[in-house]
Order: C-alpha cells, then sequence, then structure tokens
C-alpha cells in the first residue's frame, strides 16, 4: 500500500483555467511535491495531448478523474453537471451517457482507477421545494415540513431515470476495470438526496463497481444548514466508501478553502480514512502555491496522525 505522501492528490481544478498545455498543468502539480493529481471537470479538450505525454512519460500518475473529462469541444469552463443522468428529456440523457463514456475512455487510457460522479437534480416546473429549505432565516416548521415532502416526492421520480442511466453505464465501467465514485452534493436538490445513498446503492449488485465518494465541504455545508449530520453521514457510508474530495469551509460558507483554515473536522475525516481510499485535495483557483504546499503538510500530518 503507498504511504500516505504518495496517495495524496491534488485536483487539477486549481490550475486548469491557467493553463493551455496539460503537461506543463501536471508539472506544475508534480513541482509542489504531488506524486498524484485528480483530473478535474474543467480539463479542456486541447489539454489533453498534454496530459497523455505526462503520464506516458511517468512525470505524474492520476488517481482519478471527474465526469466530464476532458470537457466537450466546445465548452471552455468546468460543467459537471452539462447534461444530467436525472433529465427529462431522453435527448440529454443519451448525451450523459455519451461524454460519461468518453470520460471513462479517457480514465483508462490515463490510468486511473476512479471516476468522480455527480448524479443530476430533482427539478420542479414552479415552486421549487429549494427557496423554503434555503430560506434565511428559516422557514416555521410546517413549511419546511411540507417543502421537504415535494422535495422527497420529486427525488423519486427523478432518482428512476438517474439509476437507469447508471445502469446503462455500468457495463463500460467494467469493461475499463474503473470503480464510480458518486458524489455527496452541497445542493439541496442534488440527487442522491442526503438520506437517499442507502436506497440508491441497494439497487445495484453488491460486486458492482460503484461507490460512495465523500466531499468533506459539501457534507459541512449541509451540516451547517441542518440537513445531516457530517460524522455520522460519513460513518453510514463508510462500506462503501470510494474516496475523499477534502477542502474546507470558511465563517461565510464558502469550500474549497485551505484546509485547517476553516470548520471541517478533519481530525474526525482522518478516523475514517482507510488505505484503499482516494484522497484527493480540491482547493480554490485563489489558493497560492505556497496556500497548496501548506495545506499539503497539514493533510499529510492530520490524516497521517
Amino acid at each position: 500500500m503507498p504511504d500516505l505522501a504518495s496517495r495524496l492528490s491534488l485536483s487539477s481544478c486549481w490550475n486548469s483555467h491557467r493553463h493551455d498545455d496539460g503537461y506543463a498543468m501536471l508539472a506544475e502539480i508534480r513541482a509542489l511535491g504531488f506524486e498524484r493529481a485528480e483530473l478535474s471537470h474543467g480539463v479542456r479538450l486541447e489539454l489533453a495531448p498534454g496530459i497523455l505525454r505526462a503520464v506516458d512519460e511517468g512525470i505524474i500518475a492520476i488517481s482519478s478523474v471527474h465526469n466530464f473529462c476532458p470537457l466537450p469541444g466546445t465548452v471552455r469552463h468546468a460543467a459537471p453537471n452539462l447534461f444530467q443522468p436525472s433529465a427529462r428529456k431522453k435527448s440529454e440523457r443519451a448525451l450523459w451517457l455519451l461524454h460519461s463514456q468518453r470520460t471513462l475512455e479517457f480514465a483508462a487510457r490515463v490510468r486511473a482507477r476512479d471516476v468522480v460522479m455527480h448524479s443530476g437534480s430533482a427539478s420542479f416546473l414552479f415552486g421549487d421545494p429549494a427557496t423554503i429549505l434555503g430560506a434565511e432565516p428559516p422557514a416555521l416548521p410546517a413549511a419546511r415540513e411540507k417543502a421537504l415532502a415535494r422535495l422527497r416526492a420529486g427525488a423519486t421520480k427523478a432518482m428512476r431515470r438517474v439509476l437507469a442511466a447508471y445502469d446503462e453505464l455500468l457495463p463500460s465501467v467494467v469493461s475499463h476495470d474503473l470503480v464510480l465514485g458518486v458524489e455527496n452534493r452541497e445542493g439541496i436538490p442534488e440527487l442522491p438526496l442526503d438520506d437517499g445513498f442507502d436506497a440508491f446503492f441497494a439497487h445495484f449488485p453488491e460486486e458492482a463497481p460503484i461507490g460512495y465518494w465523500h466531499d468533506t465541504g459539501h457534507a459541512r455545508i449541509k451540516h451547517l444548514e441542518g440537513f445531516l449530520d457530517h460524522e455520522s453521514h460519513l460513518a453510514a457510508r463508510l462500506d462503501r466508501l470510494v474516496g475523499f474530495h477534502l477542502h474546507d469551509v470558511d465563517e461565510q460558507g464558502r469550500d474549497h478553502r485551505r484546509p485547517g483554515s476553516g470548520s471541517v473536522d478533519f481530525a474526525m475525516i482522518a478516523r475514517h480514512v482507510r488505505g484503499h481510499h482516494t484522497l484527493v485535495f480540491e482547493p480554490h483557483p485563489s489558493l497560492t502555491p505556497e496556500e497548496i504546499t501548506a495545506s499539503r503538510d497539514y493533510l499529510l500530518d492530520i490524516l497521517g496522525g
């Protein structure tokens, strides 16, 4: 089992926007002391040749790839929700499948193990319950309960489409010898809902290469909003846990901040890290190189302790 220093990845969400050459993008990450990188959902198509060259030359290893990667050719910015498996339109679901399959092919080519997935959202033609559930100051309890019931009803309908989409994608996952990590999300209507992960995974055979991807910032935001208890939520998914996105949340509720600078309890996170988990530091692009290396040292210390 690789030691922690060689396991910890840096997400290219930090620097992909600053590069026109994927080789230089990955070389910058390697120069900061990371032996692995995650290819984020902001990787434009023109970065792919340089990425492949860097991987083939052994400059760096790729731990994971975030769907969609590379982006469709005309897309110039990070767009993980460009196409959603929950979409009502069959044409959009078909595009989600097409570009997800292309991500799988790219992930196999760069010898990644994991592919991080977003799973769409519940949509409402009118009266989005998220406006009530996310209201400040909080809505009255009766209004919140009514909004929650409506959200769950909409999620149940959308999840039928999501599960069918994953069923169609999984044969390609198996053929490429990859693992899907289904990420917890910060948006109220995003799927699966936080209390819906168990039912989601129960749909698939135990041996299916699909598991849970824990984002520390997203879970902390939901904890602060009263939608879940961070540690209980993480502990309950431990048997299906594939990997982590590691980042902090500041006093203003902004995520992707420097670990140790905000309110995420990384000592708690460390108690749930196992040797087979993929560990990815996912910082905001505004962090300086010095903050990136300080974050790396902090994570290695607290996760290794």
